[in-house]
């Protein structure tokens, strides 16, 4: 009898576990994987408003065209050479919110600290059209810095935001001053949960502060930094498309319009549905083989990977 109460604890355990993951995988399902029928569009010359059954089937006509198509095949390379541009000048700056973590963790007051992480960290949770407004009554033409210029006797205005000049790493930094904080818990966390013993160690043979940071910090810190860095890649060409929508202008297009803007434009600015859908499908794709590929590079060479 005793032997049947306990094979039936790790049962019981087990069904509490996925009933705790049952919302989460509903979630997946219904937003994840439900979506994954609209790929069906770029199979068809979809026309809104009418049923799918009713449109013509015209199998792989959608992506031939992608690449067939002259006009079509240098917009998907302008937009990927944005795409590119962009997230390359991200992930260079993915090492600033580590570091950002770790002089966090080495203030001394416990107040200034939260501020500092308070202030930082609410971007975060602003919507990058009111982040526009704040970055225009900054950088804009009108904006703070100009008028401060004005005032000291220079009359050339600074306007970052309607220029064709610099616009990637405008919108890179613009992205680390929006996720900087956030980004940064994630390493906060992890250096508070450290072995002290280490440091303490370090101190007894008369390390520094900097010395302590640079030889067991940061060392200790870089397997979570390849495994967001791993994860991310995944996500290389999702820059999503709010932050280039709020900040594009007739005068940055040329240069700000990345691959989701571009599918977003097709589809619901020109009508091309199909066609964007088609667009978004080799993208997933590519995602898929950067993620993979990532993994077993990381595997490899360091011995370690997400899956």
């Amino acid at each position: 009898m005793g032997k049947k109460i306990r094979a039936a604890k790790p049962n019981r355990e087990g069904r509490k576990l996925f009933l705790m993951l049952l919302p989460c995988i509903v979630f997946i399902f219904v937003f994840k994987y439900m979506p994954l029928w609209g790929w069906s569009f770029a199979f068809f010359q979809y026309k809104p408003g009418m049923s799918l059954r009713d449109c013509n089937f015209v199998g792989l006509e959608n992506f031939k065209q992608l690449f067939g198509n002259v006009v079509m095949r240098n917009n998907l390379f302008r937009v990927l050479r944005n795409t590119f541009g962009i997230q390359i000048l991200n992930y260079l700056l993915m090492p600033i919110p580590m570091l950002f973590a770790i002089f966090l963790s080495e203030m001394q007051s416990k107040r200034f600290q939260k501020t500092i992480q308070t202030v930082t960290t609410l971007p975060h949770f602003i919507s990058w059209v009111i982040m526009f407004s704040l970055a225009s009554s900054i950088f804009g033409s009108t904006g703070m810095i100009n008028s401060m210029l004005k005032e000291m006797g220079v009359e050339k205005t600074i306007n970052i935001l309607t220029t064709d000049e610099h616009v990637w790493i405008t919108q890179a930094l613009l992205n680390l001053w929006k996720t900087m904080g956030w980004n940064a818990i994630i390493y906060f966390a992890a250096i508070t949960g450290l072995d002290q013993e280490i440091y303490e160690a370090a101190m007894v043979d008369g390390a520094t502060r900097w010395q302590k940071i640079r030889h067991i910090t940061i060392p200790l810190l870089i397997p979570t930094f390849f495994v967001l860095l791993i994860m991310n890649i995944g996500n290389f060409l999702n820059s999503g498309i709010d932050q280039f929508l709020a900040f594009g202008n007739a005068l940055n297009k040329e240069y700000i319009e990345v691959l989701d803007l571009y599918v977003y434009n097709l589809g619901i600015g020109s009508g091309q549905i199909s066609f964007g859908v088609a667009v978004g499908i080799m993208k997933s794709i590519v995602a898929v083989i950067l993620f993979a590929t990532a993994n077993f590079a990381s595997k490899k060479v360091r011995g370690e990977s997400v899956f």
